[in-house]
């Protein structure tokens, strides 16, 4: 185990309740450990959400959190991965003037060496995106700065570990081996003013 700082993505799997958002944040802001990025989406289980969170920390502090977050309720999985363990990309969107680039064909040169592409075109400006990592994404904002770049933003990071099971996979199997009972309806259900009157 390292012990230097390094980026780990945590990838955490929960079912989609309100709070719980809240709740894994407050952890790394008790350890003093910073969110570099962070991203939510549905996962490939229907009712299932996936957090990719980038840190950059030692692994045994990493571990640490990981197992913390798997205690919440609504916690299914976390794996935690480096850089050379998931497949990442970035997105970033570029805000430039059109004059700058229909009169410089070096702008539009550099467009193409980045890979970007014209999302909005108007009179006035021209949106282009671009996906990558970090290093990528910095390196065509660093070369439109002298075009007068008008506005930049960078989305979190989206990953896939490379060498995982897809996680319906290992939740089927999981089920297998420990199946739930039958799912009992809450007598209580619709019932809340009556239940919690003060």
């Amino acid at each position: 185990m390292t012990m230097t700082k390094q980026e780990f993505t945590i990838t955490v799997y929960t079912e989609n309740q309100v709070g719980l958002l809240v709740r894994i944040a407050t952890m790394f802001s008790r350890r003093k450990i910073n969110i570099e990025s962070l991203n939510t989406s549905p996962s490939e289980v229907d009712g299932i959400h996936r957090f990719n969170i980038l840190v950059e920390e030692t692994e045994e502090v990493v571990r640490k959190v990981a197992r913390q977050i798997e205690k919440q309720v609504d916690v299914l999985k976390v794996y935690f991965s480096t850089n050379e363990e998931v497949i990442w990309q970035e997105l970033a969107l570029y805000k430039v003037p059109t004059d700058e680039i229909a009169e410089k064909v070096k702008v539009e040169r550099l467009l193409r060496e980045h890979g970007a592409r014209a999302v909005v075109i108007r009179k006035d400006y021209t949106v282009f995106e671009t996906t990558g990592h970090r290093e990528e994404t910095d390196g065509l904002l660093h070369a439109l700065a002298p075009y007068g770049l008008i506005e930049f933003v960078r989305s979190a990071r989206v990953a896939i570990i490379k060498g995982s099971h897809s996680f319906h996979e290992r939740l089927r199997e999981f089920e297998e081996a420990m199946p739930s009972g039958e799912v009992a309806e809450n007598e209580f259900l619709g019932e809340g003013e009556k239940v919690f009157s003060m």
